[in-house]
């Protein structure tokens, strides 16, 4: 037994010898010192690079440093993988100066150097991939090459020909969209979660929603939205165990997507699609293609973005033309991959224009102030010359509309300040004919367009749906207020009446710009919906989610509920609750109404901040604190995506609709009292 074992170690050593003389005579093909990239994916806190590789013909030897936020803890996968250009896989054998699979807490300094040893890539390769694993949030570091190697990259035109694509004619329709079907193997306890979400927010809607899928004990799944127009999105969780958090689609309205979740062959649960658009572009959606994904890469001075921009750009057409490659892309998948990279890029520089917007402007104490730092920068930012790079872009692609960034990308357009201050600069109102044509002029000066593109038309409805109800509310406002004036005779108030914008002219002002015709159509039901009174609101549905508001109604009944929906972590939900505190001593002396304030907690009865602060701002309220499932079904069951969010609920379980919901404090005493006037 003794001589075996020694045989055994003999042995063992004998191979450690053989694989040291092996790898002291590894031939070094060639080495890239402070190689360039592409993009750096998902390292939210920081930047990978590069610092050498080295291509031998028994390894891929690549030295990277990660530059991460002192204190905060990352990790890398020991699945970690590089990919060529024809989109073979090399994976990593080995690293040192990091431990695989495990957090590690960045230093002091907030830099850490490792290596990482792979299979050996030929010495052909030129450009190539790091990317961490093939899970939701990897790391990445993409088109690692030699800088003095000049990467060919195809143009946005010779792309788009290459591929082509007719959209469908019934591209636009409202319709419901079906997401169903099995995870097999599927055991609550084992996965770690009992369903999913998705946050989906449609352009036509006012705010987003939260859609939660449930997951039967036998892993199947189903769930029903209505939708406008071709989505891509998922439905993920953030408590799964098994590696599987995401399952990813796109719909069209009126189809059912069936989706089989089932482990492949490498023992990773991964979604088989059966049916609809989703099996059609099934490589696109498993591509993960990361244009969406890349922190904001724009910044600094508003006089280098367009550089910025422009390289923006060219890495996208770059990683489009190679994934499309690796992954076989259909037409339809390459264009919608070039309409997520014109989003993306919208986006960024929409977003980065609104935050450098702050950025530039002076500070009275923890205020911002109308004050400038920087005059140059603001004249920048609202010159439509700084945004040539965006003139690229097909302003009336439908197919911009698939993008999840697309909502965000609108708000940002109809929000940004250097299209706005042009209406207030001419002396004019968003929504009278001087402030929609200037608010027009501005935005298809800044787009490049000579004509009201799509884009631009999706803006004017949004800025209607966001004054719509101010002008409805002011309107009724002031002609309460002007009922009670003592020192007006009937033709001076009769005059002021007549100089008032009615809801209707408003509407029609903005109707007026809208030539698209599904636009056009929206915004004519927009309209109807809210001037269409003759309905309060709909009864609250039998669902589980609804049982909680049954039980609170039960314990204030003939009462009216304001629910007030918040969490700790909400800074924009402690404003208002603080704000309303001197005002709510009054609203509790009414017999009509009940505030209940139902916040979001992790534990059981809430924190020790929660509680603290309940104290402190909400001691004389009725307040319930639900686990994070829990307030997802009541974000699902209510309709919204965000906080804080308010919900007014009849003493006959109706859920109020929104043109006679009570809105917060704000205007309370005229929307509680509108109510009541309805419900006589």
């Amino acid at each position: 037994m003794k001589n075996e074992k020694n045989m055994n170690k003999q042995t063992i050593i004998t191979a450690l010898l053989a694989l040291v003389a092996m790898t002291g005579q590894a031939k070094t093909f060639k080495t890239i010192k402070n190689p360039v990239a592409m993009a750096c994916v998902n390292v939210s806190n920081g930047e990978l690079k590069a610092r050498e590789v080295i291509f031998r013909d028994t390894a891929t030897t690549v030295h990277f440093t990660i530059e991460y936020e002192k204190g905060n803890n990352f990790r890398f996968a020991k699945e970690s993988y590089l990919m060529d250009e024809d989109g073979n896989r090399y994976p990593l054998r080995s690293a040192e100066g990091i431990a695989l699979d495990s957090w590690v807490q960045s230093p002091e300094s907030g830099v850490t150097d490792f290596t990482m040893h792979f299979e050996p890539m030929p010495k052909k390769v030129q450009v190539f991939d790091f990317i961490e694993d093939d899970v939701k949030g990897a790391f990445m570091l993409l088109g690692i090459h030699d800088k003095k190697y000049e990467v060919a990259v195809p143009t946005f035109e010779e792309l788009s020909e290459a591929n082509p694509y007719t959209l469908p004619a019934d591209w636009f329709k409202t319709d419901t969209i079906t997401i169903c079907g099995r995870i097999e193997g599927y055991d609550a306890e084992r996965f770690g979660f009992t369903s999913m979400v998705c946050y989906y927010e449609d352009v036509f809607e006012e705010d987003q929603s939260t859609l939660v899928l449930d997951i039967n004990p036998d892993g199947t799944f189903e769930k029903r939205f209505i939708a406008s127009y071709p989505i891509e999105n998922s439905f993920s969780t953030r408590d799964s165990k098994v590696g599987f958090d995401e399952i990813p689609f796109f719909a069209c309205p009126s189809e059912t997507i069936d989706i089989t979740v089932r482990q492949n062959n490498h023992g990773l649960y991964e979604c088989q699609y059966n049916s609809g658009s989703s099996k059609d572009v099934e490589r696109w959606l498993k591509a993960k293609l990361v244009t969406g994904y890349l922190s904001n890469p724009l910044h600094g001075k508003f006089s280098e973005v367009k550089v910025q921009a422009e390289k923006l750009w060219q890495d996208m057409m770059l990683l489009i033309d190679r994934m499309s490659h690796h992954n076989h892309f259909s037409p339809q998948e390459v264009h919608l991959s070039l309409a997520s990279a014109q989003v993306f890029l919208l986006y960024s520089m929409m977003n980065y224009q609104e935050n450098h917007g702050w950025e530039i402007r002076k500070m009275d104490g923890d205020r911002y102030t109308d004050e400038m730092t920087d005059s140059a920068e603001w004249r920048a930012l609202k010159d439509p010359k700084s945004y040539e790079s965006l003139w690229r872009i097909d302003f009336d692609n439908p197919l911009l509309l698939t993008s999840h960034l697309i909502p965000k990308t609108i708000n940002r357009m109809y929000n940004s300040r250097g299209i706005v201050d042009n209406i207030f600069m001419c002396d004019a109102d968003l929504w009278d004919e001087r402030g929609i044509r200037q608010y027009y002029h501005s935005l298809d000066e800044t787009l490049g367009a000579d004509h009201h593109t799509l884009m631009a038309q999706l803006c004017n409805y949004s800025l209607m749906m966001m004054t719509f109800k101010y002008i409805l509310q002011s309107y009724d406002m002031s002609i309460a207020n002007l009922a009670e004036h003592p020192k007006l005779s009937d033709e001076q108030k009769h005059a002021f009446i007549d100089s008032l914008s009615t809801v209707e002219q408003t509407y029609n002002r903005f109707l007026s710009h809208l030539s698209h015709p599904y636009v056009r159509q929206k915004a004519m039901q927009y309209y109807d919906t809210q001037m269409s009174l003759a309905e309060i609101g709909t009864p609250l549905p039998d669902v589980p989610a609804a049982n909680l508001i049954r039980r609170i109604a039960a314990r204030y009944p003939r009462r009216i509920l304001m629910i007030d929906f918040w969490a700790m972590w909400c800074g924009n939900c402690r404003i208002a609750i603080e704000r309303s505190k001197n005002l709510r001593p009054d609203i509790a002396k009414c017999d009509d109404v009940k505030l209940v304030y139902i916040a979001e907690e992790k534990t059981e009865g809430g924190s020790d901040d929660y509680k603290n602060y309940v104290a402190e701002w909400l001691a004389d309220e009725e307040t319930i604190c639900v686990n994070e499932d829990e307030y997802r079904h009541l974000m699902d069951l209510f309709h919204f995506g965000a906080i804080p969010c308010y919900v007014t609920i009849t003493p006959d379980l109706r859920i109020v609709n929104d043109a006679l919901s009570i809105h917060g404090y704000d205007n309370f005493d005229y929307e509680l009292n509108r109510l009541l006037e309805r419900l006589k």
